[in-house]
C-alpha cells in the first residue's frame, strides 16, 4: 500500500471514530451553513464561533435573509468576532449568490471562488463537504498535517512551495467522491486537535510511524514559514464621550481602513487635534485614561483616550448620539465597546 493510500485510509478510519461529529453545522450538508461556519472559522477558534454561529442562524436562517439585511446589522452581530472584512465579504457574497444565482450556491470550486470573500480552501472546502467534490483544502492546520507527514520542508512563504504542497494535497485525496465529506473533515479535525502546532500528540495520532516529522522527533519544526509579516504601528485618540444617562457619542468609520465601516469613538491623530474639535470650556473637563496597546493581525494600535462627561446630548462634530439600548447593537471593534462598556 503505498504512502498515499494509507493516508486517506487512516485518516477517514480515525474521523470516523475519533473526530467531531458534534458541531452545528455538522448537521446538514447546506452549503450556505457550511460556508457561513467556514468564513468564521478562518483565523478564529471553534470555542468562539459556536455562539456567534447560532445567533446568525437564529437572524439570518437563509441566505435570502443575509442578503436582504443591512450591512450594519451584519456588523452589529459579528461584533467581537474580528477581521471585519470577513463580514463585509459574507454580506456581499449572500447578495452575489441570491442576485446572480437564484440563491442557490454553486457547486464547483472554481465557481465558489468567484464570490466575494470565497478562496481556493473555502471554496474547496464548500465543494467536497457539500457536493463529494474532489477537491483538497489547504488552510493552516491541514498545511501543518501535510508539511509533518510528508516532511515538506520547504518554505511555504514562496508561492511556488505553497503550491508544491498543493499538489501533495491533492495527490492524497481519496478515490471515492462519496468519501470526501469524512475525509475534508478529518483533515480539520487532525489539525485541530492532534496535530496542534506546539504540543503535538503524536503518540494518538493515526499517522504514527507513516509521519516523516514524528520519526524525525522534530513536528514543532513543521511547517516552514521563513518571510515574517512586517508588523507597524500607528497611535490613535479616542474621543469617550458619554452623557450621564449612558448615551455614548459615536461616529461610522469610512468604507475602507482601520476598522472600515464599524462604530467608534471619534478618533483624531493627536491629543492636540482632539481637544481643538471641543468647545474651550469642555477641554478642562476631559480626563484621561492610561494608554493602551490593541494588537490586530498586523499593527500594533497605540490607544489614547479621552473620557468626557455631558449632562445633556451635546453636538460634538460628526457623529450621533446611541443610547445604551442601541449602541450594543452596532458593529464595534472590540477595545470599543470595552472602552463602552467600562
Amino acid at each position: 500500500m503505498n504512502a498515499s493510500v494509507s493516508f486517506a485510509k487512516r485518516l477517514l478510519a480515525w474521523q470516523k471514530q475519533h473526530g467531531r461529529h458534534d458541531l452545528p453545522w455538522q448537521a446538514s450538508n447546506d452549503p450556505y451553513k457550511v460556508w457561513l461556519s467556514e468564513i468564521m472559522l478562518q483565523q478564529t477558534q471553534v470555542v468562539t464561533v459556536m455562539g456567534y454561529y447560532t445567533h446568525f442562524l437564529q437572524r439570518f436562517p437563509t441566505v435570502f435573509d443575509l442578503a436582504k439585511a443591512s450591512l450594519d446589522e451584519v456588523l452589529g452581530l459579528w461584533s467581537g468576532l474580528g477581521y471585519y472584512s470577513r463580514a463585509r465579504n459574507l454580506h456581499r457574497c449572500a447578495q452575489v449568490v441570491v442576485q446572480e444565482h437564484a440563491g442557490v450556491f454553486p457547486a464547483s470550486k472554481h465557481s465558489l471562488q468567484q464570490l466575494p470573500g470565497i478562496g481556493p480552501s473555502t471554496a474547496a472546502a464548500v465543494a467536497s463537504l457539500c457536493f463529494d467534490q474532489r477537491e483538497a483544502i489547504l488552510d493552516g492546520n491541514v498545511k501543518r498535517v501535510l508539511t509533518r507527514v510528508y516532511g515538506f520542508a520547504l518554505d511555504l512563504s514562496q508561492a511556488s512551495n505553497e503550491k508544491a504542497l498543493w499538489e501533495i494535497a491533492e495527490q492524497v485525496l481519496p478515490k471515492h467522491n462519496s468519501d470526501m465529506p469524512a475525509y475534508t473533515q478529518g483533515m480539520m479535525d487532525l489539525g485541530a486537535t492532534l496535530c496542534s502546532r506546539t504540543r503535538p500528540a503524536c503518540e494518538r495520532c493515526p499517522m504514527l510511524g507513516l509521519c516523516v516529522a514524528q520519526k524525525e522527533g522534530q513536528a514543532t519544526h513543521y511547517p516552514v514559514k521563513l518571510r515574517k509579516l512586517k508588523r507597524s504601528a500607528e497611535s490613535m485618540w479616542l474621543l469617550c464621550a458619554r452623557t450621564e444617562g449612558g448615551a455614548a457619542w459615536l461616529q461610522q468609520r469610512p468604507p475602507k481602513g482601520v476598522w472600515a465601516s464599524l462604530f467608534t469613538q471619534p478618533i483624531f491623530s493627536s491629543e492636540q487635534a482632539l481637544l481643538a474639535s471641543l468647545p474651550k470650556h469642555l477641554q478642562t473637563q476631559v480626563t484621561w485614561a492610561p494608554a493602551f496597546v490593541h494588537v490586530l493581525t498586523h499593527k500594533d494600535l497605540h490607544l489614547h483616550t479621552a473620557h468626557l462627561v455631558l449632562s445633556g446630548e451635546k453636538t460634538l462634530g460628526t457623529g450621533q448620539w446611541l443610547s445604551s439600548k442601541d449602541w450594543p447593537t452596532k458593529g464595534l471593534p472590540a477595545p470599543v465597546r470595552q472602552l463602552l462598556l467600562a
